[in-house]
Formats: structure tokens, sequence, C-alpha cells
């Protein structure tokens, strides 16, 4: 009789169930489940990080298109007015009478230009620098790109892991409380004794505080995934099952060659030397002179139009002429400046070795938890399945009072331990290969 009544109650249960995922579906289908790349171009859109680089390469830009206007002419006016108290008069040295040599109000308008010839390459050098800076801010920001791509697989498979997780706890849950009941019937009709039943009702509560442990995971995770998106933290999370994996055959090696080719970090520290090295030119741009062509063109005058009147000898002119200078001794100023840029460039070189060790520490490690993840899945795919039958087994066993409710437990905690273990490899080989991907420049939305 008792175990025809567990028996209705597993069908029920059963039913229950059947009923309640097609509602969850339904829940679901309200909003479609994101995938991956769905995912990851959502974080593209809306990273405030890339929206800040692409201010960057504005600013860039506008800095390169300044610098190329140093090249070209400068032109500028300008508008005088005198009032003297009196006008200046001296005597004609022809006539003897006085003639006004400066009227009472005088206007002056004037012209002028100003085109480098020569700037000691300063004005070049200038001009590639911004060139470099705005290649710096285009890469950095394809750099940036690359980083919110792999936080979005992080988030997206941390939370299709901790999904996984949850499910585990729960059907551990439902296990145990099966097994509970098989008990305490047991211990009713006394087939068996008292601490069966204990041990099952601690089993039990302990299955449930780790049901709780991973619900308050998977909010977590789903949490971590919506600021990625930078959607609000409740927003429920929909996300299409990734449980299929390709093994990853490219040998360290190779993946160390991609690396020192593709990473973008690599070409950032290469433009740095190239600025450096120009910083380094233009410091020496004092060491020549500075040789520019200027012109003029004035009107003066007694009115407003500037067009000459009494006591205005000259009411217009223009003159143009070619100027050089040159600061031949500045107590060394030159040198000095000269030698900082020295010592930054030596810098900018120690820098990029150190980003080359960098990388090909990122790699290998990379590398080798990627082939560890995914051997552990070979080796645990088999086992869960094996998991499965031995607590199968165990329980018809115990069923007969062949086998002993440890026993039983035993075979559960086996089955949730070795469950866990292959989601968290199937999920880590996954993380592991999207670290890989990043570090080795490997830019995949997939």
């Amino acid at each position: 009789m008792n175990i025809i009544h567990r028996k209705f109650r597993a069908l029920a249960a059963g039913l229950l169930l059947s009923m309640l995922v097609p509602a969850c579906g339904a829940a679901q289908s309200a909003e479609p489940a994101l995938s991956l790349k769905d995912a990851i171009e959502l974080a593209l859109k809306a990273n405030l990080q890339i929206k800040r680089s692409g201010e960057e390469i504005n600013a860039a830009q506008a800095n390169r298109s300044s610098n190329m206007t140093n090249f070209l002419p400068t032109f500028g006016s300008s508008y005088n007015y005198i009032h003297r108290n009196e006008e200046r008069t001296s005597p004609s040295l022809l006539t003897g009478k006085d003639i006004v040599t400066s009227p009472t109000d005088q206007y002056t308008f004037t012209t002028f230009f100003t085109q480098p010839i020569f700037a000691g390459f300063g004005i070049i050098n200038q001009y590639k620098i911004a060139e470099l800076g705005l290649d710096r801010a285009e890469t950095s920001d394809k750099i940036i790109r690359q980083d919110v791509i792999l936080d979005a697989k992080n988030a997206y498979f941390s939370v299709l892991k901790t999904q996984k997780l949850l499910e585990v706890s729960q059907q551990t849950v439902t296990s145990i409380s099966s097994q509970k009941e098989v008990s305490e019937n047991f211990y009713k009709v006394g087939l068996t004794p008292l601490n069966d039943l204990l041990q099952s009702q601690v089993q039990l509560a302990n299955a449930r505080q780790q049901m709780t442990v991973a619900q308050n995971n998977l909010e977590i995770a789903k949490t971590q995934f919506n600021t990625v998106l930078r959607r609000p933290v409740n927003a429920p999370v929909f996300l299409l099952q990734e449980l299929d994996y390709t093994s990853y055959t490219n040998t360290l090696d190779a993946c160390l060659e991609t690396a020192q080719k593709n990473r973008l970090e690599v070409q950032v520290a290469d433009v740095d030397i190239e600025i450096a090295q120009k910083q380094v030119k233009l410091s020496e741009k004092d060491y020549f002179p500075t040789v520019n062509l200027t012109g003029t063109y004035a009107r003066t005058g007694d009115d407003w139009q500037a067009h000459g009147g009494e006591g205005i000898s000259d009411s217009a002119g223009w003159n143009v002429q070619a100027t050089a200078t040159w600061n031949f001794w500045e107590w060394g100023r030159t040198g000095f400046g000269r030698k900082e840029k020295l010592a930054r460039l030596a810098q900018s070189k120690y820098k990029k070795s150190e980003v080359l060790d960098t990388i090909s520490l990122q790699v290998k490690q990379a590398w080798l938890r990627t082939k560890e993840a995914e051997t552990n899945i070979v080796t645990i795919e088999k086992a869960v399945e094996q998991a499965k039958e031995n607590l199968r087994i165990t329980e018809e066993q115990y069923k007969e009072q062949v086998a002993t409710q440890t026993d039983v437990l035993i075979a559960q905690t086996l089955l949730t331990q070795t469950e866990t273990n292959y989601y968290n490899s199937l999920f880590d080989f996954k993380i592991a290969q999207a670290v890989l991907f990043r570090a080795i420049g490997q830019e995949t939305l997939e």
C-alpha cells in the first residue's frame, strides 16, 4: 500500500512539473531568449567605455586637423584710433610756414599675414605626433571593444552555468525528498531504524541550503549580465542554452605566434615608441633657426575710413619680408629637453617588452585552462551516466533492503557532485576559450 502511495505521489509530482514547464515557457516567450551574439551586440552598443573612446577619437581627429593648419599662412587685421589734444606741427623748410605733421584724429587700418617657412622641423613633427595620436586612439577603441566582448561572454556563460547548477540542486532536493518519504514509510513499518530517517532529513536540509545558495548565485550572475549590457539590474534574463562545445585543437606555440601578430596592445606599444621618437625630434627644433615670411598692408588717415588727409604723409603702403630668428644660447635648455625625451623613448621600448611578456603569460594561462576544462568534460561526461545508474541501482537495493540509507545518500551525493563538476567544466571551457580568443587577439562574436 505504501509503495502504491509513493508511486502515486511521484506521478502527481511529475504531472505538476509538466504543467509548470509550459507555463514558464509561456512566460518566457513574451521576451525572446538572447543568443550569445545578441548579448555581445547589445553590450557593444550600450558600453560607456566605447562611447568615451569614440569621443577620444573625435578629439584626436580635431587635434590632427588643428596641427595641419600650422602649415598654412595666418591672416589678421587691426584698426587703431589715436586722439590728440592738439595738432602737431613743424615749420616747412621751403615756406617756413607750419604744416600739420600729426592730426588731432588719426585712424590706421592694418592687414597682415605670416607664412612659416622653416621651424626646425617642428611643425612637421607636431603634425606626425598628432597623426600617431589618432592611430593610437583608434587602436585603443578596438582594444576596448575586445574587452567588452570578453565581458559579455563571461557574463553570458556565467548565467547559463549557474542556471544548470541550480537545476542540479533542485533535482537533488527532489530526489532526497522522495528518498526521505521511503525512509519514513520503512520506519513506520519497522523495516529501518530511526537513524536512517534522520540521515535523510539532515541530507534534505543540507540540499535545500545548497539550493538557496545556487538561487542566489544565479541572481548575482543575472545582475552582472544586466550590468554588462547596461540594463536594469532586475530585468528578466532569458538566454539560449549553449551546451555543445567544439574541441580546441590549436597548439600553444600556434597561439603564441598568433598573439604576437594580432594583439592590438603590441600595436599601441609600437605607436607609443613612434610618438616618443617624434618627440625627440621635436625637442631638437630649437637647434635650428626659425624662418617666417610676413607681409603687411597699412592705410592711415584723419577720418574713420583712413584715406589720408592733412598731416598724413603716406596714406597707404605695404611690405613683404622674410625674418629668421635663432636662439643660439639658452643655457642648455634644448639639450636637457632632448635628454628627457630620450628617456621617455627608452621607457616606451621597455613598456613594449613588458607588454610582450604579459601577452605570452596570458596566452599560456588561457590555453592551459582551456585544455584542462576540455579534458575534464571528456572525463566527467561518462561519469555522469555512471553516477545516475549507480544511484538507480542503490535505490532499488535499498527498497529491497539490500543496501542501506547511507549507501543511497552517498550515491546521491556522488551524482550531485559529478553533475556539478560536469557543468562547471563545460562552462569553464567556454569562458576559458573566450579568454584565450582575447589573449591571441581573435575577435569572435560566438
